[in-house]
């Protein structure tokens, strides 16, 4: 991931649990398309190019991501300059394979429908509005996968409780119940689902990082009263 050593961030776990999953199932290799949701500065596209995938990275548009203020912060990606930020991928290769287009995740394009055999998110549907807004990206998204198709996200975790939580505004933050509801959806719909429920039990994984987050350790951070982690789901579109 080009990142300093001993940093135990969650952003690196999500990176790596990511790329990890698309990896065993043979998708990051030529002859594979994907697709990346609110990719950011994220490493993760400039990886995928590396091993010789082609990829269509999405972001929002810059007005609504500056409204948002992630302009301000880095957070929102302009163009192959923050996605290849870390100089994972050859810039010649990156322009071959990649193509950059702005896209809502609220309102997912039709023209990205029945098109890529993987797609990805990394910590971006928490960030629609309300937990009911990140739980149809799920399920939406899934149409712009092949049959047999795969997706992998990461999103926040709340660990603290599975009743209250926080539902709306610019971070939300899932419950297990919530998760349960987004497996039981896709299952029903003849989708297969992979969870894992450890919460680990490892030296980082009793440090809880409090703002202003600046801890090297940072597996799970407190967010208003909750104690919240990132959580992974892998999903195979039905065949």
């Amino acid at each position: 991931m080009g990142d300093r050593p001993g940093h135990m961030h969650r952003k690196i776990w999500e990176w790596a649990f990511i790329t990890q999953a698309l990896k065993e199932r043979g998708m990051l290799q030529e002859g594979q398309l994907g697709l990346g949701f609110a990719v950011g500065t994220e490493p993760l596209t400039a990886i995928f190019a590396a091993h010789g995938a082609s990829i269509i990275a999405t972001d929002l548009f810059t007005e609504e991501a500056q409204a948002k203020g992630w302009v301000d912060s880095t957070q929102h990606a302009n163009g192959f300059e923050a996605i290849n930020q870390r100089n994972l991928c050859d810039e010649k290769e990156l322009r071959r394979l990649v193509e950059f287009k702005f896209a809502d995740m609220n309102n997912i394009s039709e023209e990205l429908h029945g098109k890529f055999d993987f797609l990805w998110s990394s910590c971006a549907f928490e960030h629609l509005g309300s937990i009911e807004h990140g739980k149809q990206f799920v399920y939406n998204a899934m149409h712009c996968l092949k049959p047999g198709g795969i997706a992998v996200h990461t999103t926040e975790f709340n660990m603290s409780s599975n009743d209250n939580t926080v539902d709306t505004g610019a971070t939300v933050l899932f419950r297990k119940r919530d998760i349960e509801d987004i497996i039981t959806t896709l299952q029903s719909q003849g989708h297969q689902i992979e969870i894992d429920w450890d919460e680990g039990d490892g030296f980082a994984d009793g440090h809880v990082d409090m703002a202003p987050y600046v801890q090297d350790t940072h597996l799970r951070l407190q967010i208003e009263k909750y104690v919240v982690t990132s959580i992974g789901l892998i999903v195979q579109k039905a065949a």
